[in-house]
């Protein structure tokens, strides 16, 4: 289920001037935020705690997801909300901004950081920025089993007297430390702290600096924030925080004649440093992770010289220059074999159930006497292309999002975008869309809103517009029907599945070489600009949680696809049974429509019939292949040969060749989004002109390679 008000009992996130709060039921209720860098279990103890498996949400006016949940603890009613995972609180990102306003102006009651043993000092970053904005800060060290795997024994009381806070050891996996956890959490949050939290000290003129500038902001602003952080940040000169302080306010801060003229103080203290907002932050960041540093070689004990040695060793090969990019091949290849292979079985039981289904309909619909028009239209039309979506769509899915996760799990995807990165770099695109793209194989409307860890708006939009050149699960079935029909029917047994994959190896290869290539089209045209810098982290390799990796995908990505595909593919079953069954003259509307785009189809090496199939297919692409059936057998329903060997002889009775195949899967790689990207980008975009484009995009880009391909085997007699 869903993270609902109604599933969760809690409140809802409100926004008011921009600044982003929990309602609480009651006011004894305590709201914890639960931040922490990405790949800590900072999920796992939320769903641990709360008892949900499910992210769903956006933070109002943004596109970056949230979750929250319940948890009842000696009496009170604890509302967890899990912030994005980011590195820092310098706000260079959306997340980065969205977790610190959470922490700064959501007043949350306390703030858990969930920290990875396993690389301590890297994440006391974050916490000692959480620090600084707020005093109520408990810091969870999880992943202590892993730790104790890698021989890293950390010294938590040490670790709390040196911080000032409470510090608790977990294992969110197996539940360990929770417990405790959740004490801290209490004892932060209905008790009076006698604890002194550490305090960053930075270099001399900066502080001079700051006892300048901070009495004139506490006279201000009073105990509504901490004023030493706020004085850091008016310095810095942030705009987009300066924005938020107004808001948050309700007046300018700058318009204070006591901080406006104490800041022009400050800043001449400065003056005799190179000047400039970077070399600033440089200053703050560079003191910070020194004192992380410091911290870390004090409590931190490494039993064996190389704990990482293992997991170095296996990075020289998984993202070395000269084995990482086969080994990404060649697992592909793999996924999609086991996908091939293993969906074939089951997509043949739920179609054999669901046409069950359908022939109980007919014969409910002949018990009532119905007209056939009605069950016509409702149980050949409407059903069928729901039963095919389902049988085609499900299966794939259930296997491939699962395999996409478990490589997530282990911490294989992030080696992938490192791979990937100098490729999309040099298109002056984001490394990130890399992980959006892979996310597009499974399905295109989920590769588009996973663009949303992308930070630059730009680079997003470059991601989304591109993100349909990878094929989705639901075009697998007709490159899969192609490549078996017409090239590697020449095998037999399971070589033929594994010929299959290597094509359809090479088909993706070619759709990423596509992706590249308008990406830099696109970025030297209408979305021009540089690519920007973001922190890639190589997260230790762990042993992922098959349970909840199968849970986690098929209830977040296959069932939420699925749904949304069923959704368009009603509507678009009505549509295709009426143009089948209306006669036009001598010949149905099919037909007529088939026979007026029959000339340019032609110049495309495909013919009529085939492009009417595609451009019925737009709510849904597994149906392209039965209405090229349906078409050529004039049937006025969807149908479905036992065997792609049938298929393969009428589909050769109609003219097709090794080209009209090469054409039809060239076309399929390329053409346009169907409905559920297309309504997905719209909500993602908020823009009908960017949705339009990226319909645009893809349909030239398909129409004109396929002329190409066409015209060159013409010109060479090979067709």
């Amino acid at each position: 289920m869903g993270l609902t008000g109604t599933s969760t009992g809690t409140g809802v996130l409100s926004s008011c001037d921009g600044i982003l709060k929990i309602e609480k039921e009651t006011s004894e209720d305590k709201v914890i935020a639960l931040a922490g860098n990405p790949n800590v279990g900072k999920s796992t103890v939320f769903n641990s705690l709360t008892g949900m498996n499910q992210h769903t949400g956006n933070w109002p006016g943004k596109t970056v997801a949230n979750a929250q949940g319940k948890y009842r603890y000696k009496g009170k009613n604890f509302i967890l909300v899990d912030i994005p995972g980011t590195y820092s609180l310098m706000a260079n990102s959306e997340e980065e901004e969205i977790a610190r306003d959470f922490i700064c102006f959501g007043e949350p009651d306390a703030t858990v950081v969930v920290a990875d043993a396993t690389c301590l000092e890297r994440n006391l970053n974050l916490v000692l920025q959480t620090m600084e904005i707020s005093n109520r800060v408990i810091l969870c060290v999880n992943l202590l089993d892993e730790a104790k795997k890698k021989k890293i024994r950390i010294d938590l009381n040490l670790l709390s007297k040196k911080l000032g806070i409470p510090v608790v050891g977990t294992s969110a996996r197996s539940g360990k430390g929770l417990s405790h956890l959740m004490d801290a959490v209490w004892n932060q949050t209905t008790e009076l702290s006698a604890a002194k939290p550490f305090r960053l000290t930075y270099d001399a003129d900066i502080e001079q600096a700051l006892a300048t500038l901070e009495p004139a902001v506490k006279r201000a602003i009073g105990e509504k924030l901490n004023s030493r952080w706020v004085a850091v940040k008016l310095l810095d000169g942030d705009e987009k925080l300066l924005t938020t302080l107004k808001n948050y306010f309700g007046y300018d801060l700058l318009s204070n004649p006591d901080v406006a003229g104490n800041l022009v103080k400050a800043k001449a203290v400065l003056a005799r440093e190179p000047s400039g907002k970077t070399y600033f932050r440089d200053r703050i960041v560079t003191k910070i992770v020194d004192s992380c540093e410091a911290i870390s070689r004090e409590v931190v004990v490494y039993e064996k010289a190389e704990y990482a040695e293992r997991d170095r060793k296996i990075d020289k090969i998984l993202t070395s220059r000269a084995t990482g990019i086969p080994i990404m091949v060649l697992l592909l290849c793999g996924i999609l074999w086991l996908t091939i292979t293993g969906a074939n079985y089951p997509s043949e039981l739920i179609a054999d159930g669901l046409f069950w289904v359908e022939d109980r309909l007919t014969e409910f619909f002949i018990s009532l006497s119905a007209p056939d028009w009605v069950r016509g239209l409702l149980v050949d039309g409407m059903y069928r292309t729901l039963a095919w979506v389902v049988s085609v769509m499900l299966p794939p899915m259930a296997i491939f999002f699962p395999l996409f996760t478990l490589l997530e799990d282990l911490g294989y995807l992030p080696r992938v975008a490192f791979n990937l990165d100098n490729f999309f770099r040099k298109a002056n695109a984001h490394g990130k869309q890399s992980l959006t793209m892979c996310m597009g194989f499974g399905c295109n409307a989920c590769g588009v809103i996973g663009c949303r860890i992308i930070d630059s708006p730009r680079e997003r939009l470059i991601a989304i517009l591109t993100n349909n050149f990878v094929p989705c699960n639901g075009r697998f079935p007709t490159l899969i029907a192609m490549i078996t029909m017409f090239f590697a029917g020449i095998a037999v047994g399971p070589l033929q599945s594994v010929i299959s994959a290597l094509i359809l190896t090479g088909v993706i290869v070619l759709g990423v070489g596509m992706t590249l290539l308008v990406s830099k089209i696109l970025s030297n045209t209408i979305l021009k600009g540089m690519p920007s810098s973001f922190n890639l982290e190589l997260p230790p390799y762990r042993r992922p949680q098959i349970g909840k990796v199968i849970v986690r995908s098929v209830f977040d990505r296959t069932l939420f696809v699925l749904r949304r595909a069923v959704a368009v593919a009603a509507p678009a079953g009505l549509v295709i049974w009426l143009l089948a069954n209306i006669r036009v003259g001598e010949s149905s509307a099919l037909t007529q429509c088939a026979q007026f785009l029959d000339p340019f189809a032609r110049l495309l090496g495909m013919d009529g019939y085939i492009l009417m199939a595609f451009i019925l297919g737009f709510p849904a692409n597994e149906i392209v292949v039965p209405i090229i059936i349906m078409s050529y057998m004039s049937t006025g329903s969807l149908t479905e040969f036992s065997s792609l060997a049938q298929l393969h002889s009428l589909f050769v009775s109609h003219g097709w060749t090794w080209l009209t195949a090469v054409c039809v899967m060239l076309f399929s790689l390329m053409h346009w989004p169907c409905a559920t990207t297309c309504l997905t980008i719209r909500k993602e975009t908020q823009s009908l002109k960017w949705t339009l484009l990226s319909f645009v995009i893809p349909t030239v880009s398909g129409m004109l390679l396929c002329f190409l391909v066409a015209g060159a085997a013409r010109l060479l007699g090979a067709a």
